[in-house]
């Protein structure tokens, strides 16, 4: 199977909109933030239009997930916290925010060389194809998206190896409503 990276194909429309609904910008505002007309916005919103390879960079960008208020640095003190291997990523670029400290035990390299770093190289086969089907359950829709369980695979990874388990995605909207996914490992398998 060949893996690349999910985000490259993921439509950001529904991502771009819940961004602006939760920050109280209008279509007309993000037109002239992205040098469109308002309804080249709301095309890409409904997913009638894609965004040029350009304005996709733009809205990415925007889109990442940025731990940036009190409150989503107190959630990554959470899972750094955390007994349980738990760790926090962008929803989008697979970026490593927060990990804990059983999680980083997992790891063969120190965890400050991967925070800010995405950890999608690593993925198993098993959870690309999870990561392809999460548009089929409205997983970017919408802000109460229920989580997601799998069982991930093996990838036999010097780095960042990952065991063959089951485990759980969460979404959760961050203050400047850009997302992360929590990942919580529930057993070894």
């Amino acid at each position: 199977m060949n893996i690349s990276p999910s985000f490259a194909n993921t439509p950001l429309g529904p991502m771009l909109k819940q961004w602006r609904m939760l920050n109280r910008v209008k279509q007309s505002h993000a037109a002239q933030m992205f040098g469109v007309c308002q309804s080249t916005i709301s095309r890409w919103e409904s997913g009638i239009q894609d965004a040029d390879p350009e304005q996709r960079a733009r809205i990415e960008a925007l889109l990442n997930a940025r731990l940036s208020s009190a409150a989503d640095h107190a959630l990554a003190r959470l899972v750094s916290g955390s007994s349980q291997p738990v760790h926090l990523v962008c929803d989008l670029t697979h970026r490593l925010l927060a990990c804990s400290a059983s999680r980083e035990a997992e790891f063969h390299v120190p965890v400050s060389d991967l925070l800010g770093v995405s950890l999608w190289p690593f993925v198993t086969e098993e959870i690309a194809r999870q990561e392809l089907c999460l548009a089929d359950i409205g997983w970017r829709d919408n802000l109460a998206t229920p989580a997601v369980q799998l069982a991930t695979g093996m990838n036999h990874s010097a780095l960042v190896p990952i065991q063959h388990s089951l485990c759980r995605w969460t979404r959760f909207t961050l203050s400047d409503g850009s997302t992360a996914r929590l990942v919580e490992t529930l057993a070894h398998i």
